[in-house]
């Protein structure tokens, strides 16, 4: 029988995950396939069950899901302290965060050093705790959030410190991270802090892939910083759940190149 992945959110029909493993698939010569699903908040539990009942064998988890998904599903160490995860392997009942993966690896291709480096991370959702996760061993990290309780709590968890949007203006820092959907098609294209800002860092990692160049991203460039790539995010994070789901060794560039590919077609 084809064994049977996907990705759940809401909204979904944007996503890229069936693209990337599909072509993984079809290059490994594995029977499998690759689906997205439309589910609302109120149905994740039920829509979990259901994927397992159905023999489904591994779910992707994005927006608005990954918290909850973490409550419902038995974690990993990484998911616990995060407290957000983005991979399930339904047969397991068992959760991961891969996106923390995808975060070094995206850094990593950028070229960005980040030992003892000031890194400011926008957004306090799912996505901007795996990547304080990832880096606050690294330097400073700090967290804003448009929602500043929101904000304030996570700093307190991971141990890193909360900024005001309207502090950020007067603040330098050497890697600015976006890890909110701000950029992202469908989304205003606008930046998630001041251009100043911007302007005194010398890089900038948009976790948002489509567009992949956002309105962050061309200022980050304008003034000459490094870019890391939010399609690079995206293709690492995926690899690491297909050889969770698997067994097998991501054909990286297989999924990055149909990535691109379908990425060009969209633009």
């Amino acid at each position: 029988m084809t064994d049977v992945f996907g990705v759940i959110g809401h909204p979904i029909k944007h996503s890229l995950s069936p693209v990337m493993h599909n072509a993984a698939f079809k290059h490994l010569n594995y029977d499998g396939i690759y689906l997205a699903f439309e589910v609302r908040g109120e149905e994740l539990e039920s829509a979990l069950n259901g994927a397992r009942a159905l023999g489904i064998r591994g779910l992707n988890i994005t927006i608005p899901h990954k918290e909850r998904a973490a409550e419902i599903l038995t974690s990993d160490r990484a998911v616990e302290e995060i407290g957000a995860c983005n991979t399930a392997d339904l047969r397991e009942w068992r959760c991961y965060n891969t996106d923390v993966h995808g975060v070094l690896m995206a850094l990593r291709e950028a070229g960005i050093d980040i030992k003892g480096i000031r890194v400011l991370v926008v957004g306090a959702g799912g996505a901007g705790k795996a990547c304080i996760y990832a880096l606050r061993d690294a330097g400073e990290v700090f967290v804003t959030n448009r929602t500043a309780e929101r904000g304030r709590e996570v700093a307190r968890r991971f141990g890193v410190e909360f900024i005001e949007m309207e502090m950020l203006a007067t603040q330098r820092f050497d890697l600015i991270v976006n890890a909110t959907p701000i950029g992202m098609k469908g989304f205003p294209d606008t930046l998630p802090v001041p251009e100043e800002v911007v302007r005194r860092s010398s890089a900038v990692f948009d976790m948002v892939y489509n567009p992949p160049e956002t309105r962050l991203v061309r200022v980050g460039r304008k003034y000459g910083c490094r870019i890391a790539s939010g399609v690079d995010m995206l293709v690492h994070q995926g690899a690491k759940a297909f050889e969770i789901f698997t067994g097998l060794k991501a054909p990286v560039d297989v999924m990055k190149r149909a990535v691109v590919s379908e990425l060009e077609k969209l633009a």
